[in-house]
């Protein structure tokens, strides 16, 4: 990649290395540069990750440089970059790499963050599915139920069986609560219960049916249960 460049602005940076505050004068010298391989070079090799700024540079690949090499989170890279690189396919395969991992991770949290970019970048959509189902899982955080729901929506005719049966794993997962922490779960749905997709109280519906079935609760209990279950 570094060999792409302008080697008079590579020599200019390395010099710049020497300094105390190197990055402090890069920034100074370089962010609003009049000369687009200026600001892209130092795009790239800026020490602590793009900044902000770059992002917002006029010149596309300079923003999608910054995209790629930012350390921020995924909704505010994707609200700071270019207009035209979210609205052009080509430009878009330029950040395809670094947006499976951002999608990746935002599907691996509670889906609150993937639908507020999602709102903001709907093109990425396929790609927000696919990570849903094939990439791989790195943590077991439960997705809240109300943003599931919203999610449902906004995938629309897309959503197939694939989609339910990966979507069904990022829920709370009934078969592993006590009688408490079941009856808990199912008072908190039903205060959301306007905001929930029919998909997900179905599920919830079976699951629980089964929990209750394969339990040991004393019958008062279990009734207890069936009634929460019965409003849902």
């Amino acid at each position: 990649m570094e060999e792409l460049f302008n080697l008079t602005y590579k020599a200019q940076v390395e010099a710049l290395k020497e300094e105390e505050e190197f990055e402090k004068l890069g920034d100074a010298k370089y962010l609003h540069h009049e000369d687009t391989e200026a600001r892209l070079y130092w795009a790239f090799c800026r020490p602590s990750g793009s900044h902000p700024e770059q992002l917002k540079d006029p010149e596309p690949l300079v923003s999608i440089m910054a995209f790629n090499h930012s350390r921020l989170g995924a909704l505010e890279r994707f609200s700071l970059l270019h207009p035209k690189v979210i609205q052009d396919p080509e430009l878009r395969q330029k950040i395809r790499n670094r947006s499976r991992m951002l999608f990746r991770d935002l599907v691996d949290n509670d889906f609150t963050e993937l639908n507020r970019v999602l709102d903001r970048v709907p093109q990425f959509l396929p790609l927000a599915i696919d990570q849903l189902k094939n990439g791989r899982k790195w943590n077991e955080i439960a997705a809240d139920d109300v943003e599931a729901s919203r999610f449902i929506e906004t995938v629309g005719e897309l959503a197939d069986e694939s989609f339910f049966k990966a979507l069904y794993e990022k829920l709370t997962p009934v078969e592993e609560l006590d009688a408490d922490a079941l009856k808990t779960h199912l008072q908190k749905l039903l205060k959301r219960k306007g905001q929930l997709h029919p998909k997900l109280s179905e599920f919830y519906r079976e699951k629980t049916l089964h929990w209750l079935k394969n339990s040991s609760l004393h019958p008062l209990q279990k009734k207890s249960l069936q009634q929460l279950l019965k409003s849902l």
